[in-house]
């Protein structure tokens, strides 16, 4: 017998670890491809330009954190594994599209701002302040789409389906 509600959460975690994964690494070296030219010509502005490189990373953390979630939930981490119906894989699955959709775009936009704001920074360093702020509110999204995914896991945790 097979439990597909089982694959299709399984599904669903992997997606949102995959995806925003995948975004936080396309973001992050693109980002990374900035700070290593500012770096170049001036050493000294490597904390401030790492900081700023680091911000397209978070998305990534977030897809695995609701995948961990999903795991814990169905048994697949600290326990048995759980008879899921079909219907509940399919709303673990739906839960997780959120931080997989927009984890990706998130990071993917967080690493342009990420990068001009590099730019900023080795031309005008005591602007480094700004420099966090602005790929910080791409940042708001993602911290939706995170909140969505974990109360969309946890309300389904709870359903008897």
């Amino acid at each position: 017998m097979t439990n597909l509600g089982m694959v299709l959460a399984v599904v669903g975690a992997v997606s949102a670890s995959l995806f925003a994964g995948i975004g936080s690494a396309l973001g992050v070296g693109k980002a990374g491809e900035a700070a290593a030219g500012v770096v170049t010509e001036d050493p000294s502005k490597f904390s401030k330009v790492l900081l700023v490189q680091l911000l397209p990373g978070t998305q990534g953390i977030y897809g695995l954190l609701v995948a961990f979630i999903v795991f814990m939930n169905i048994g697949v981490i600290g326990g048995g594994e759980v008879a899921i119906s079909t219907a509940k894989g399919l709303l673990y699955l739906f839960s997780c599209l959120p931080i997989a959709v927009v984890g990706f775009w998130s990071a993917k936009y967080q690493s342009r701002a990420a990068v001009s704001c590099i730019n900023m920074v080795s031309k005008r360093p005591d602007q480094f302040t700004k420099a966090l702020i602005l790929p910080a509110m791409v940042e708001t999204y993602a911290i939706f789409a995170l909140l969505v995914s974990i109360l969309g896991v946890m309300g389904v945790a709870g359903l008897n389906i």
